[in-house]
């Protein structure tokens, strides 16, 4: 058994092949993100991995769409989106495979 604090992560990151994690692992990579109004990342994708956003809580903007609690958005390799958050959020975010270094900023 193994146990951590959200918290003691890194920008909401707990499961994957980084330093600190909940649980190590190549294949998968999962986050909680939790967003102020306003935070913003700009357009970006990944040669290797598919992401999956959950938008569990607020709305956000992605791929020049709005979506709110409970949309999922599943972006394959290849697929380009930037990220607004339009009101206070949370997102469960996993990567897959764990493809470390596989962010490309446009």
């Amino acid at each position: 058994m193994n146990s951590a604090k959200l918290d003691d992560m890194v920008k909401g990151w707990f499961v994957g092949a980084f330093s600190p994690t909940a649980y190590s692992t190549d294949n998968c990579e999962v986050a909680v993100k939790r967003y102020k109004a306003g935070d913003k990342e700009g357009a970006h994708y990944h040669k290797v991995a598919t992401e999956i956003t959950l938008v569990m809580s607020g709305k956000v903007r992605m791929a020049g769409k709005e979506w709110g609690a409970g949309d999922i958005v599943v972006l394959e390799p290849g697929d380009v989106t930037d990220f607004e958050a339009l009101t206070d959020a949370v997102n469960v975010v996993v990567k897959t495979p764990g493809a470390l270094n596989d962010k490309f900023v446009l």
